[in-house]
């Protein structure tokens, strides 16, 4: 009876194990379907965030955007990323391969580390722009280090994901180029090995320090430094990166804002940390965060330095104007900072146009800047490169803060100025306030 008694009660026991199982199961299925809605949503939302970002930034940042290519708490409202992430620059590519190779990425506490899919996405990175290795040097060295099985980590992913990356890039640019190139390599040369990227302007050594990471960063900066002090033991590697990063740049003359992009996912762990931190106050630095970040966003995306993109599709319109054969064919000439403006990019039409030219030095024979000479002498290069009428543009598109240093040659060869466009509330040397389009009649 009592053997009966004890089968029964560890046949009880059997059914509420399996039971629970089951339950175990059920639940887990729900919470997974649920963790995947909550995944599809953010998703959903981050996509058409992006697109309201891309139809919303309607102003100009560097050159580079026309001229070389056509953490979620906090990320998301950054104003930087607002500004710069949907812009045709490798920088913006770079930090997106940057975001997704650290899902995959050992860092401490990760559930989805994958060597291979992280070192494949930091190859594209690398590829796409050589300084992304910048960035990883002390992440790659710190993942080597911990480590335990080096030599399979070297032959098994590293090499064959190394190889296999710089062997896809110079197929491609063998295939464009019509020969055998490296375009990495010409990257480091072009820009560091012969120092031409110091032409386009120089800072000083702690630029970035003053400067340059506080604007990239914006107003999360307090929090970032909040949460650096809460988590610098768990994630001292992540900080070392950013540390390293601007350090780095820091040894180069020529410094960008967007130098440093790369880094602020790196940044946002530390702010999302101090948000988590503050529990009761949360919610109130979530809404100061976003206040501060969308008025930056948007004066930054709407306003600021949008005149040199406006003024490329107030001379779309001479298209029409070219192609009636009643009137004579327009001739604009910017006599702007080269590269000021974009060029055949945003005005579809064979419309003839010209601007100061400025190449770098790259010690050949017979070497001028074009810019460098105008703006020596505005006055004599227009006299000498236009002594008759019929030589002279029919538009000229210049700074207002220009106009008043070229007026008699304005006055005297019957330009009129027909169209004045805002640009910037801050103007700075040759850049003004204001694009004037003078017309000859």
């Amino acid at each position: 009876m009592e053997n009966l008694r004890s089968r029964l009660r560890f046949g009880s026991k059997v059914e509420d194990v399996q039971l629970r199982k089951r339950r175990s199961l059920l639940y887990s299925k729900e919470d997974g379907q649920l963790l995947n809605h909550g995944l599809l949503r953010v998703t959903v939302f981050t996509v058409v965030f992006r697109l309201v970002n891309c139809l919303m930034v309607q102003t100009s940042f560097v050159p580079d955007e026309y001229w070389q290519s056509l953490e979620f708490f906090c990320q998301l409202c950054s104003w930087f990323s607002w500004f710069c992430c949907t812009r045709t620059l490798t920088n913006t590519t770079e930090t997106t391969l940057t975001c997704l190779a650290l899902f995959y990425f050992p860092l401490p506490g990760s559930k989805t580390y994958s060597s291979k899919k992280y070192l494949s996405l930091v190859a594209l990175a690398v590829v796409v722009r050589p300084t992304a290795l910048i960035v990883w040097f002390p992440l790659l060295m710190y993942h080597f280090w911990q480590e335990e099985n080096k030599l399979r980590l070297i032959t098994h992913s590293c090499i064959p994901i190394g190889m296999l990356a710089v062997l896809i890039s110079a197929l491609i640019d063998c295939l464009f180029y019509e020969k055998w190139t490296l375009v990495q390599f010409n990257f480091i040369k072009f820009n560091i090995l012969h120092g031409v990227a110091d032409f386009y302007g120089s800072h000083p050594w702690h630029w970035y320090f003053t400067q340059g990471f506080a604007v990239v960063i914006g107003p999360h900066l307090p929090f970032f430094l909040h949460g650096c002090g809460l988590a610098f033991r768990k994630y001292k590697m992540v900080l070392a990166t950013v540390i390293w990063t601007v350090v780095v740049y820091s040894l180069l003359p020529h410094k960008e804002f967007r130098f440093i992009y790369p880094v602020l996912p790196f940044c946002m762990i530390f702010c999302g940390i101090s948000l988590a931190h503050l529990k009761a106050w949360r919610r109130v630095a979530a809404a100061l965060l976003l206040v501060s970040n969308l008025v930056l966003a948007l004066y930054t995306g709407l306003i600021h330095q949008r005149g040199t993109l406006d003024v490329m599709s107030h001379l779309q319109t001479l298209c029409e104007v070219s192609r009636d054969s009643s009137h004579p064919q327009s001739d604009v000439l910017f006599l702007m900072p080269c590269h000021s403006t974009p060029f055949y990019s945003h005005v579809h039409c064979p419309l003839k146009m010209r601007f100061l030219e400025c190449p770098p030095d790259l010690g050949e024979d017979g070497y001028f800047e074009e810019a460098a000479q105008f703006y020596n002498n505005p006055l004599l290069w227009l006299r000498t490169s236009f002594p008759y009428k019929s030589s002279q543009p029919t538009h000229l598109v210049l700074f207002d803060v220009l106009e008043k240093e070229i007026s008699t040659f304005l006055q005297g060869n019957n330009f009129t100025r027909t169209t004045e466009i805002f640009h910037t509330h801050v103007p700075e040397g040759r850049v003004g306030g204001s694009i004037f389009i003078y017309e000859r009649h």
